[in-house]
């Protein structure tokens, strides 16, 4: 387990600890990307022949720091989901459940986490809003470099990416559907998921998580990876942090409208006749 552990994440704590742990990596990280794509400056003359040699050692320079970010970033999520994967089994139903989440972001998850096929969905969203701020400079010609930029090659292996992916998902889901109908014949469901029946949920659904992230990832170049993940990491913090808010206010709101048993001298004074 030691591996999976982010520094300063103790490795005897409970999940919902280290999922908190794992959010302070990730924002950390989320600082990290958009240093690096603010510190980016596309070449405009990326679309023509007259590129000089110092211009392309410093973009081999810059791309290798890129690329060393991105793998940190990649090992993050593989450390996370291989830590997940041991946790469940050990209670997989807690994974594919968990009781730190909101009702809402269960609403959005597949098999204890996000949908594979969401990632495209991401990567879509963003490349739409990239491409409409920066449309003035694609209409000249001009490269951006960043997701508004995707090329025709990279749209195709994107959508047969997706396509491949979403026969996964599919393939996944009814396995996970016969495995809940043997956990629903047997009185102690946890027991099935422990020797097997069910634990290969959790993981099945991680390993496409991970290997769907890593897909997307490598059809893209260095620079367009970073703003891919900081939309994923932003998507991702923002919303936990949105609803553990909504959950304060909530509860704020609901002991406000608790009443007290009152201290005041009309309650402690004996009764008068």
């Amino acid at each position: 387990m030691a591996q999976a552990i982010p520094k300063g994440c103790p490795e005897r704590e409970t999940f919902q600890k280290f999922f908190e742990c794992c959010l302070v990596k990730q924002d950390q990280l989320l600082q990290e990307l958009i240093s690096a794509s603010k510190s980016h400056h596309p070449n405009p003359n990326n679309n023509r022949a007259t590129t000089t040699e110092s211009n392309t050692e410093s973009s081999m320079t810059e791309s290798t720091q890129l690329r060393s970010l991105i793998d940190r970033v990649i090992e993050h999520y593989e450390n996370y989901y291989r830590a997940k994967s041991r946790w469940a089994k050990e209670d997989v139903l807690a994974m594919l459940s968990p009781s730190w989440r909101s009702t809402l972001e269960d609403a959005f998850l597949w098999i204890g986490g996000w949908r594979p096929s969401m990632a495209f969905h991401l990567l879509y969203s963003k490349s739409g809003l990239q491409f409409e701020a920066m449309f003035d400079e694609l209409i000249r010609g001009l490269s951006t470099g960043d997701l508004a930029d995707l090329s025709p090659s990279q749209l195709n292996r994107v959508d047969e990416l997706q396509r491949t992916t979403i026969r996964n998902e599919k393939d996944v889901t009814e396995k996970m559907a016969k495995v809940q109908e043997t956990v629903a014949g047997h009185v102690d469901g946890g027991a099935v998921a422990r020797r097997g029946g069910a634990g290969g949920g959790a993981p099945l659904g991680g390993d496409l998580r991970l290997r769907t992230l890593k897909s997307v990832v490598e059809i893209l170049t260095p620079i367009q990876a970073v703003h891919y993940l900081i939309a994923a990491a932003e998507l991702h913090l923002r919303f936990h942090e949105w609803w553990e808010e909504e959950g304060r206010q909530i509860h704020d709101s609901t002991t406000t409208t608790v009443r007290h048993p009152s201290t005041t001298s009309d309650d402690t004074d004996p009764p008068r006749h």
